[in-house]
């Protein structure tokens, strides 16, 4: 037992070769799988009647939509559905809706020029390449790109996020993007986290960091980047459909995150939390809000602090998962970059106790968080991000301790 105690507050356990052997067994087993879901599934719908890529049926539809000169109809749940079906000859499948900002439908319109199978398939290439780039310029040498891949292609989020067709890779891609070329490349990273608004409830917080770390040219670039997008919206698709958009927040905001649409265990944020276990709609934003100016302050003085660039991107890409109420098992993809952050200031600097099998633990939560959430109503999967960010506050309060590089000094 005190050699258990050791090796999980040392970890010690995790050596390269078990890292190594871990992400390939899961790796093996996620392709298998999915391998044998497609092969299934009867004109790219599943078993369940469900389309291949579930939620990028109503990204391919909306993109149709747009091709058809009606782009409003995408924020309309009939109209929606209608278009879903279409894209499979008329077939009955359920409802996925469609609840992004309008600069979205360039995504969904080039997803909808190919047929609903290459689509998917290209979607999920072109933004997984992205995320796989995205993390190996955070972990760069000398740990081998081969084991970065390896880990981040491993990682469980990555298998919800193909299953669900969704733009986890995207959203990862571009926070990396942006908080990796935040100092040398200012404008870059504000138009990474420009383009980033396509999700607005992850930007709650990029602002107060921005602004408590002095970036101004960064937080110009975003809000030009934002002005671009919308302008091109106004001007190909017109102003009815920024109308549409605002009308379909209240369906949004009622049917999918207070009423729980998509289930209490796939929503990773406190308020679902709350809701799970019977609290009414007020205390369980009372409770979110909390919880969110507790992170905005905390982030505020971090980024405004000497603290190292990698915990601060690492408490930001955490602390967006948090802050939001409406954060999804697959957005965990963003998990995945503040891992990254948090793996590259261990190997600079030492890992404190217990903090190696934390990091552990948070790459393996995205595979369990839904499951047990559904049978025992304990979400592990905001508790892990929560701790996550603890420890990140820990390390740049207290500092690092050098010497321990478990990941590089075991074979």
């Amino acid at each position: 037992m005190d050699h258990l105690r050791h090796a999980v507050r040392t970890g010690a356990w995790l050596t390269r070769a078990r890292l190594r052997n871990y992400s390939l067994m899961l790796l093996a087993m996620a392709v298998a799988a999915l391998t044998i879901w497609a092969a299934m599934a009867d004109r790219l719908v599943d078993r369940n009647g469900k389309p291949l890529g579930t939620d990028f049926s109503s990204v391919y539809a909306a993109g149709a939509l747009v091709y058809q000169g009606r782009a409003t109809d995408a924020y309309d749940p009939a109209r929606q559905h209608a278009a879903e079906k279409a894209a499979f000859d008329g077939r009955e499948v359920p409802f996925y809706g469609w609840h992004y900002p309008p600069f979205f439908f360039a995504v969904a319109a080039a997803a909808a020029a190919l047929p609903y199978g290459p689509g998917l398939l290209l979607w999920l290439l072109l933004s997984g390449t992205a995320y796989g780039i995205a993390i190996r310029a955070i972990v760069p040498a000398p740990v081998p790109a081969r084991d970065v891949w390896l880990a981040a292609f491993a990682f469980p989020a990555v298998f919800v996020n193909i299953g669900h067709g969704q733009n986890g890779f995207l959203t990862a891609a571009l926070l990396a993007g942006a908080l990796c070329a935040l100092e040398r490349r200012p404008l870059l990273a504000g138009a990474l986290f420009g383009l980033l608004a396509y999700k607005p409830q992850f930007g709650i917080l990029i602002p107060i960091a921005l602004v408590a770390g002095g970036h101004w040219r960064v937080i110009a670039a975003a809000a030009a980047a934002i002005a671009a997008l919308v302008g091109a919206t106004l001007i190909t698709l017109g102003s009815d459909v920024w109308r549409a958009f605002a009308a379909s927040t209240t369906f949004t905001q009622t049917i999918v995150l207070e009423q729980g649409g998509t289930g209490w265990a796939k929503i990773q944020s406190l308020f679902a939390a709350m809701r799970m276990w019977g609290a009414g709609v007020p205390t369980a934003y009372a409770m979110q809000a909390v919880l969110a100016l507790a992170l905005a302050s905390s982030l505020a003085w971090l980024w405004h602090s000497r603290a190292s660039g990698a915990l601060k991107a690492a408490a930001l890409a955490t602390a967006c998962l948090l802050a939001t109420p409406y954060v999804l098992d697959y957005d965990l993809a963003v998990l995945g970059v503040a891992i990254a952050f948090l793996v590259r200031h261990g190997l600079d600097e030492g890992f404190h106790d217990g903090e190696i099998s934390l990091l552990a633990a948070a790459w393996t939560v995205p595979l369990l968080a839904r499951g047990i959430a559904d049978a025992v109503l304990i979400p592990i999967g905001f508790a892990t991000v929560a701790a996550l960010y603890v420890f990140t506050l820990r390390r740049a309060i207290f500092g690092s301790r050098a010497g321990l590089r478990v990941l590089l000094a075991h074979p």
